[in-house]
């Protein structure tokens, strides 16, 4: 009996207590709410708007009282917060709701952000509705002359930054009023030798169902104006979208001040001293271009014919270059074209070279955009299942997207996405995946660009990566057509690039010299250069110096090869004379 009782006490006793705990726990459940959700209300003034806007609205969260927020979200581990939803026919004067569910980045949803005082501000991207020439009506963030900057895109609504604490206790709601737009740009203007002008292109513009401009600057030479008889070869720089003359330097005419940080130095010291060359002869004799050609999607069209950004490859190269050099004498012949530039730049300088081989002499790519899409950065597009992770039967691991030289990762590409998904939905983040997107991938059942791969979850679709192969893969298009564009290409094609490149660039690099050195009927090697260690963006040269000062030293290295390439291939009775003064 003793023993038996033993048992039941022992049962009883911790009955007891659950029953206890339990009724404790539901008291003070009843005694204190539960907490509310942090409801977020944006509002634009009615003297500031006259009708109703779409686009997308963000809200940022930022841990510090300067910059502002907008200008602080970024891939690094150090980014702050920011949401985005889209928006439609919102009224000025009334106040909209973030969803709770709104997409976050780096944070996931807005339950997520814990308690604390903090910077908020919010921002209105403004779109606009385009009705393109196929009947597709879309609705994208127009570039305004700022090269596709959602955080300083002219028009656009935004608030001050705010200071505001969130508790524990929940229960906050708090209305941002964006009561502040951004101002329109300056336009460009002629200064001397560098010229700007900006050219109305009938093909783009019949193809977005309105107006369509390039910008391009244009360097004169030394002695234009006292040599009329002289017609002149044309180089062309390609890179990111510029408010100025980049090449990537400035055209400088004051001396370096002593007073600027050390690499600002270095900056306008190399700009000065490009100027001097340019001006004293050490430099031959050429048209020196940079092109503007921002759009809907981003600062840049990457120079090719697309079904979703419209015949920008035709534009530049049928319509925009020949106009140029009717304007400024330009000699008008493939052999006496030809181009450089790096990253975005270096890939659609070769693009360039490779799609129209007549119609250019000599392309020099410094860290190109993927171009053996077996290595699109870290993914094979055609072998790898996900875009963001490596699978296995147990486990999955996230694929890198960004490194440091000493192979640190930076962010993968589950996170970088993630990003673009906040800033835009259906590819209109205005940044480099979706970019990537719009100009590879077919429209899409929506009208918009086909995705790649599933954007929440990375699965790969094999039949957009199928057209991608066809239209764009570089190293693909290559061997497809090698005996057509073998005998074209020969010395015309320069590469450099870092062996630790950021976006790991080098290793399509890679793939793509392999394929030259194993190809016949003609052989065509090219020219490649690798700097040992180095990241993102290796324009060759000197290994030993960082890759930003042999940037600044590339024009006065690299035009004078382009220029040798055009004397030592230019046909019989071609102008070699009248521009060498």
């Amino acid at each position: 009996m003793k023993c038996q009782e033993r048992r039941r006490r022992t049962f009883i006793r911790p009955a007891v207590i659950c029953v206890a705990a339990l009724l404790t726990f539901a008291w003070r459940l009843r005694a204190s709410p539960a907490k509310a959700p942090l409801r977020i209300g944006f509002r634009i003034p009615a003297r500031l708007a006259k009708h109703a806007r779409i686009g997308r609205i963000y809200f940022l969260i930022s841990t510090m009282a300067r910059p502002e927020p907008r200008f602080l979200i970024n891939d690094s581990p150090g980014t702050q917060q920011i949401f985005g939803e889209q928006v439609r026919n919102w009224q000025p004067g009334r106040t909209i709701w973030l969803k709770p569910a709104a997409i976050g980045y780096p944070r996931r949803r807005l339950s997520e952000i814990t308690p604390g005082r903090y910077w908020m501000q919010a921002l209105f991207n403004v779109y606009s509705t385009f009705h393109l020439a196929d009947g597709r009506v879309l609705r994208l963030p127009p570039d305004r002359g700022e090269g596709q900057q959602w955080n300083r895109k002219p028009g656009n609504f935004y608030s001050l930054p705010r200071r505001v604490r969130i508790n524990a206790g929940g229960n906050a709601t708090i209305t941002l009023t964006l009561d502040r737009r951004i101002p329109a740009i300056t336009p460009p203007k002629s200064r001397g030798r560098l010229r700007y002008l900006r050219y109305r292109d009938a093909r783009l513009s019949r193809f977005w169902g309105r107006p369509v401009y390039l910008g391009a600057y244009v360097l004169l030479p030394a002695g234009w104006r006292r040599h009329p008889r002289a017609h002149y070869p044309l180089i062309v720089y390609q890179g990111h979208f510029s408010h100025g003359f980049r090449v990537p330097i400035a055209y400088r005419r004051r001396p370096p001040s002593a007073q600027r940080p050390p690499r600002q130095r270095v900056y306008e010291a190399a700009s000065y001293g490009f100027r001097q060359a340019w001006l004293d002869g050490r430099l031959p004799h050429v048209l020196l271009v940079e092109i503007q050609h921002a759009n809907p999607y981003y600062d840049d069209s990457y120079s090719v014919n697309s079904a979703n950004l419209g015949p920008y490859g035709d534009a530049i190269v049928k319509d925009l270059i020949p106009y140029i050099e009717r304007r400024y004498r330009g000699i008008g012949a493939g052999w006496a074209r030809a181009l450089y530039g790096g990253s975005t730049g270096g890939w659609e300088t070769l693009a360039t070279q490779i799609f129209y081989p007549d119609d250019f002499n000599g392309a020099w790519g410094a860290c190109p955009d993927p171009v053996d899409f077996r290595s699109f950065q870290i993914v094979n597009i055609y072998r790898d299942k996900n875009a963001y992770w490596r699978l296995g039967p147990w486990s999955r691991v996230p694929r890198p997207s960004i490194r440091r030289p000493d192979g640190g990762i930076t962010t993968t590409m589950a996170r970088e996405l993630r990003r673009e998904r906040v800033l835009g939905s259906k590819g209109r983040s205005t940044r480099q995946f979706d970019i990537w997107q719009a100009v590879f991938s077919p429209v899409g059942p929506d009208g918009y660009p086909a995705p790649i791969w599933n954007p929440r979850s990375g699965q790969m679709n094999p039949r957009i990566a199928a057209y991608w192969k066809t239209h764009y893969d570089l190293r693909a298009w290559l061997q497809a057509h090698w005996g057509t564009l073998g005998p074209k290409l020969k010395g015309k094609l320069h590469v450099s690039v870092g062996e630790m490149d950021t976006y790991y660039l080098n290793n399509a690099v890679q793939r793509l010299q392999k394929f030259l050195a194993a190809t016949q009927a003609p052989h065509v090697t090219g020219n490649f250069e690798y700097g040992p260690g180095l990241p993102h963006c290796y324009f060759g040269g000197n290994p030993k110096l960082p890759v930003w000062q042999t940037a600044y030293q590339a024009p006065e290295r690299i035009i004078p090869i382009l220029v040798r390439h055009m004397l030592a291939s230019a046909p019989a009775g071609a102008d070699t004379s009248s521009w060498r003064y």
